[in-house]
């Protein structure tokens, strides 16, 4: 096993940085030559190694874009998919179906055995091996150090993650139920598992995403939270005018459209409008404003009159009589192609879970939440927490394929991330501090747009806030 300090120090002797997913590259391919040979290629005015510069390393999209008329297109989440929830039954599928799909992607980048052929054979003793298995446990031992209980379909299996080594940081990051490959050598008493390389299902390091061949720009908002007394009133009407005048062909919400009822202790103190339907009467009306030749594509959140567990349906149809007619709905979570460019809408609840569970994460990173997403494949990792799920026999949850614009919401929290070919928009919120956000030191940032051009890619904020 290549230690990730020998490689750094071998590009330092020739005075060149390296970027970690070169670092990991050359720990999966466990090659000393390839470094020498990427340093050969690199031209002189490089200061910094990326994956581009890895020979036999092209940038490749992840499958194929067909186009429909209309250009917008929605892949999954269409009205009707979410399923009902039965009990159960359908837990084995739903995480024999998560375990098979993300631990193909690991076997993509690595070769793996069965944990039950590498526990009985006494031949795999002391000798290197790889596993792939989903975290049932985390725990710490009184040394410091992190031992894993992962299992797969054969067995289970500990796996120790010793705090001296480079490992070591990624074992803190890891999260109940995630589907991780495990590379290492078993003990001679076939008990525990030590770790030297941890692999994750991950974005390719040659992901290129795709663009549109025709002009258009989308806006992205989450948390409307209309009939909140906290709504920003004049801010959205700024809002409304601007988007008016602009050349943006798309709107997509991430959620938590109104406020909603009962959500939580006390909230009709809080309420400007008391009645759900009203709520979403005067939500339908504000959208009304906007110009016809501007598709709006419409998310549920987690205060919206749908159920709570996650994939959540669209919004029923006795709450949008006023919706407009350029408004589609999908579900949470949805994946829509714009113009080729493919958008996953995700509300984000589960941003809180991964920041309980994450040690240093904080709601003011909620990009930094969006790249621990992509690095597992998947939108909600841990079950059984504040996030509910509906298990089917399918995982709705999964990251696959792998889209251009991850858009979430949940935290009020603007963030913005640039991850392997993948743009991370969190655009914040139309309500102001609340007195729940006070009270817990949560500062929002409110009455922001952001504003992507499908032919780049490149984001644009704008605030809405007075001046």
């Amino acid at each position: 096993m290549i230690d990730a300090q020998q490689i750094t120090l071998r590009f330092l002797d020739t005075r060149l940085q390296v970027h970690p997913d070169v670092v990991r590259y050359i720990q999966e391919q466990d090659n000393l030559d390839l470094i020498d040979r990427i340093i050969a290629s690199v031209s002189e005015d490089t200061v910094v190694v990326s994956p581009k510069h890895i020979p036999g390393i092209n940038a490749t999209r992840d499958g194929m874009r067909f186009l429909t008329d209309p250009t917008v297109e929605i892949v999954s989440g269409s009205p009707g998919t979410s399923g009902s929830i039965n009990g159960t039954a359908d837990y084995l599928h739903y995480f024999r179906d998560r375990y098979n799909r993300l631990g193909a992607m690991i076997r993509s980048r690595c070769s793996a055995m069965p944990i039950e052929g590498l526990i009985r054979s006494s031949r795999f003793r002391q000798e290197e091996s790889t596993v792939i298995g989903m975290v049932t446990e985390v725990k710490t031992t009184t040394n410091g150090h992190r031992i894993a209980d992962i299992e797969d379909t054969t067995g289970n299996l500990s796996v120790l993650f010793r705090k001296d080594r480079p490992i070591f940081a990624d074992a803190e990051r890891l999260i109940l139920d995630e589907v991780i490959g495990v590379k290492g050598k078993l003990s001679n008493d076939g008990r525990l598992f030590f770790a030297e390389l941890l692999f994750r299902p991950d974005i390719r390091i040659d992901n290129k995403p795709f663009l549109s061949e025709t002009p258009g720009k989308a806006v992205f908002i989450s948390d409307v939270h209309i009939g909140s007394n906290t709504f920003l009133t004049d801010s959205w009407n700024h809002f409304i005018d601007w988007l008016c005048e602009s050349d943006a062909s798309y709107l997509l919400i991430a959620g938590d459209l109104v406020d909603g009822i009962g959500v939580f202790p006390g909230q009709e103190q809080e309420l400007t409008i008391k009645n759900i339907y009203e709520q979403y009467d005067a939500f339908g009306e504000m959208i009304s404003a906007i110009p016809r030749r501007i598709k709006i594509i419409v998310a549920p959140g987690n205060h919206d009159v749908v159920r709570g567990a996650e994939p959540q349906p669209v919004i029923p149809a006795q709450f949008t009589k006023k919706f407009p007619d350029n408004c589609m709905l999908v579900e949470n979570p949805a994946l829509v192609n714009l113009q080729g460019v493919r958008v996953l809408m995700y509300h984000g609840r589960s941003i809180d879970d991964m920041i309980s569970l994450i040690p240093g994460a904080s709601y003011e990173q909620s990009g930094k939440m969006m790249e621990e997403m992509l690095q597992r494949r998947h939108l909600a990792p841990a079950y059984g927490r504040r996030t509910p799920i509906a298990a089917g026999k399918i995982d709705r949850l999964i990251i696959d394929p792998i889209p251009e614009i991850l858009h979430t919401g949940h935290v009020h929290i603007k963030g913005l991330t640039q991850y392997r070919g993948v743009l991370g928009i969190n655009a914040g919120t139309w309500q102001s501090q609340t007195a729940f956000q006070k009270q817990m030191n949560v500062n929002p940032t409110p009455a922001q747009a952001i504003m992507v051009d499908l032919q780049t890619l490149v984001p644009e904020t704008f605030s809405f806030l007075p001046t």
